[in-house]
């Protein structure tokens, strides 16, 4: 299947498996590429020693194009930027930050860039800084989201009216029929998340896939606006934090719940009272937990399903 977003990345499907923290190892990114899609290395959980190795072994595990989430806020990021050029990887994913401030430098290494976005402000800005492609993901999407809480329903083709550069979706996204529905909205391709987090190759702990095969509707929600929006499952740490809103909290009462490390204590260590479980609303349709080349096969099978019922319609 050719189009914009695969010829842009050289790769068999228009179905992008997002670099979400704690979960998207070099054995996840390099099952999804072997599969025909577009593996993504999550860098906002890695040292950078940790980064590189997990590019080293990506690259032994694949002679596919793969690429690499990095949000820009990360403290290191100049050093990650390096490794990233260095390892001789060629596609980037920016998120969490201003485009302008590394679009150019990389693409002047011969890498594609792609910005996250969650708005159409936000999508105009990343086209104006020069960025090959955007993602423009909405709120039902797991981990952080944009403030405007704007849904991908509305949001692609919202956003497909005022850029020309390649668009991909994300947020709700698990099926082939919600790729279809992208699509038909004015996406190019989709990025998927939590259906990848319920993968036997991702690296999030064994403990959280089963959370999130179990999630039900409305078992997660969007909290910590004043820190940044971020999407949960409702365990006893999300009810601490709705227990601390009661009060009217302080940014700093907010940080200080929060702690350090809380993410990794939740999806890597699988701690599911006092962790960080982020997922997005899309887990009430994800049953089971089965490899990365299936997830993308079915995928593909509903798509195509999919196109031929709607076209009897």
């Amino acid at each position: 299947m050719e189009n914009k977003i695969t010829k842009l990345f050289n790769m068999q499907y228009p179905i992008i498996q997002a670099g979400m923290i704690w979960n998207s190892g070099w054995r996840l990114a390099s099952a999804a590429s072997n599969a025909g899609a577009l593996g993504l290395i999550g860098a906002g959980s890695m040292y950078p020693d940790v980064l590189r190795e997990h590019l080293q072994k990506c690259k032994k595990a694949t002679d596919k194009p793969f690429g690499v989430n990095v949000p820009m806020l990360y403290p290191n990021i100049e050093e990650i930027m390096n490794i990233i050029v260095e390892e001789g990887v060629k596609i980037v994913f920016t998120s969490a930050g201003n485009p302008k401030t590394w679009t150019k430098w990389l693409q002047e290494r011969g890498i594609t860039v792609v910005h996250v976005v969650s708005s159409v402000k936000f999508a105009l800005k990343a086209q104006e800084a020069g960025v090959d492609a955007v993602v423009a993901e909405g709120f039902e999407a797991g981990g952080h989201n944009g403030r405007d809480e704007t849904t991908t329903l509305t949001l692609i083709p919202m956003v497909k009216e005022q850029i020309e550069i390649p668009l991909i979706a994300a947020g709700g996204i698990a099926t082939g029929q919600a790729m279809l529905a992208a699509m038909v909205l004015g996406a190019d391709a989709v990025q998927v998340g939590s259906r990848f987090v319920a993968s036997e190759e991702s690296s999030a702990h064994q403990a959280f896939k089963e959370v999130v095969v179990d999630a039900k509707e409305g078992d997660t929600q969007l909290t910590l606006k004043e820190l940044a929006p971020v999407r949960l499952v409702k365990n006893k740490f999300f009810n601490e934090v709705q227990e601390l809103y009661k009060k009217g909290p302080s940014i700093e009462e907010l940080k200080e719940l929060l702690g350090r490390a809380r993410a990794k204590r939740g999806m890597f260590e699988g701690d599911l009272e006092d962790g960080e479980l982020e997922i997005g609303q899309i887990a009430g349709l994800i049953h089971d937990i089965k490899p990365a080349a299936q997830i993308v096969a079915d995928m593909m099978q509903e798509f195509e399903e999919a196109k031929k019922s709607v076209s009897s319609l």
